[in-house]
């Protein structure tokens, strides 16, 4: 029997996990590894590296569960972009921060003023705190012991892959999206290195391939630790945003990619990188295919923190999230209720920024709390959008991926807030997915990633903006950027405060 599967293995900030899918882009089963995050300071967000190969195995191993791997015919690989993952120079585990991490806020700022313009126009992006070079340069210059013993710079499904394959490489769209890359070129430069103050890096990036690239196979250590077939093809796989937009079926210049996740990801595919600097990175994710991206860290990673903060709390039983999209139906929607903004873990507009809720009164009550924080968000991705078309980009389609597209009234406000039509796809793991597809090209079972979508990307609705939420939305927008403009001399007063 001719191989039949393919094993998108998908590296979040939190979870790991592993989803099998057949050719035409059916899930077949699915398993999830949660991860460790740990914060040793104000600031600081890490994950243990070793954890990510002993949670991909447990994740792998939880798939497979009654499947002959020798039906998987390869597998591909999405991971969250930036933060920083280091391995030693045998190989071990060495530090891993995740892209929430700020502790790099103040060089970022100073790399910024002193180097900016210039990394722009080479990489087309500009520093900011979780920003990978950013993050090894704050490694060098407050941990230098550590840098003294980093080997291999990685991305999140990178350490995957080396685990799997025995091989240490990386692609070109976790590259560039994280301003390690010559724009349009996609390669490595040196110059680019030492503005960064890295010049003595380049030893630590690994060999570069595009992402439907073969990297390796599946070593007979990692057969007998997941329950895969040895010899099993291993595809590079994307950058974790590009995944999920393929995963959701977007595809094609003026194709749009919204994603509800932790991080509030905004993205318009385009045949040539945009040069505006007004945009927050621009990806390159295959030969004269390019993502022009603005996004932050504040999308629903705020909900999340809301759920685990105060709804968790002992004694607590049942599903929390069912229970928040309970809520915010059954509040009743006027004008002028609360707002929020979603800057828990900073802003695009500056780490300083926080988050807060604004307006309240004796009458509202945890629903308005709750549909607040989605329409703060929501405003968010709006900003993010009206930057991306600011810059001269094209919409042709919206489509909106992540966990809150779970919700029963997110997807429907963010129709209403951006006044376009979002179009919803039928997989729920867009990431892996997006993965399987990069395998399924790696292959050949598919030409090209516009191919592996028609084939397994698959829509299960379109939701039209209410005009009359529509409407509403727009005032209280316009509201929503006077208040976050009043409030900047208030963060950078607390910001201040907070500096020794």
């Amino acid at each position: 029997m001719a191989p039949d599967l393919l094993l998108g293995i998908d590296i979040g900030n939190t979870v790991v996990k592993a989803v099998l899918f057949d050719l035409s882009g059916r899930q077949i089963a699915r398993h999830g590894v949660d991860g460790t995050t740990l914060k040793p300071a104000p600031g600081m967000v890490e994950r243990p590296v070793a954890e990510l190969w002993a949670n991909a195995r447990a994740a792998i191993s939880g798939c497979l569960a009654g499947v002959d791997p020798g039906r998987i015919a390869a597998i591909g690989l999405a991971g969250h972009g930036n933060g920083l993952y280091l391995l030693d120079k045998a190989g071990a585990p060495l530090l891993g921060i995740q892209s929430l991490d700020g502790r790099a806020g103040a060089l970022a700022a100073a790399l910024d003023r002193k180097a900016g313009e210039a990394l722009h126009a080479i990489c087309l992006q500009r520093p900011w705190p979780a920003q990978t070079p950013a993050l090894l340069a704050w490694v060098k210059a407050h941990r230098p012991e550590v840098y003294a013993q980093a080997g291999t710079l990685c991305f999140a499904k990178d350490i995957i892959g080396f685990h799997l394959t025995g091989q240490r490489a990386t692609e070109v769209s976790d590259m560039s999206g994280a301003g390690l890359l010559r724009l349009p070129e996609a390669c490595y430069d040196p110059d680019l290195m030492a503005l960064y103050g890295l010049h003595d890096a380049l030893p630590l990036l690994p060999p570069l391939h595009q992402p439907t690239d073969i990297i390796g196979h599946v070593t007979a250590d990692a057969a007998t630790a997941t329950g895969l077939r040895a010899g099993t093809p291993v595809v590079a796989g994307f950058f974790d945003v590009v995944a999920s937009a393929l995963g959701s079926g977007a595809v094609g210049a003026g194709a749009v990619s919204i994603v509800l996740g932790s991080w509030s990801i905004n993205q318009i595919f385009a045949d040539s990188p945009a040069r505006d600097p007004r945009v927050f990175m621009v990806t390159a994710f295959g030969p004269g295919r390019f993502a022009s991206m603005d996004n932050s860290a504040t999308s629903a990673a705020n909900l999340e923190w809301y759920v685990r903060t105060l709804i968790e709390r002992p004694g607590h039983t049942g599903d929390p999230f069912a229970m928040v999209n309970d809520l915010v139906g059954q509040a009743p929607v006027a004008p002028d209720d609360p707002m929020f903004h979603p800057f828990l873990y900073g802003g695009r507009q500056g780490a300083h920024q926080r988050g807060g809720f604004f307006g309240l009164a004796g009458w509202h009550d945890e629903g308005h709390l709750l549909r607040a924080l989605y329409e703060g968000v929501a405003f968010e991705h709006r900003r993010h959008v009206q930057v991306l078309t600011a810059s001269g980009a094209r919409i042709a389609q919206v489509w909106l991926s992540g966990g809150g597209t779970r919700s029963a009234h997110w997807p429907q406000m963010m129709a209403d807030v951006l006044g376009l039509p979002v179009q919803l796809g039928t997989a729920e793991e867009t990431g892996a997915l997006g993965a399987a597809m990069a395998a399924a090209v790696g292959t050949g079972l598919c030409p090209d990633e516009a191919a592996a979508v028609a084939r397994m990307a698959h829509t299960r609705a379109t939701l039209a903006p209410d005009p009359a939420r529509q409407t509403l939305h727009d005032r209280r927008f316009a509201v929503w950027q006077r208040l976050t403009a009043a409030m900047e001399p208030f963060w950078a007063d607390l910001a201040g405060m907070a500096q020794p």
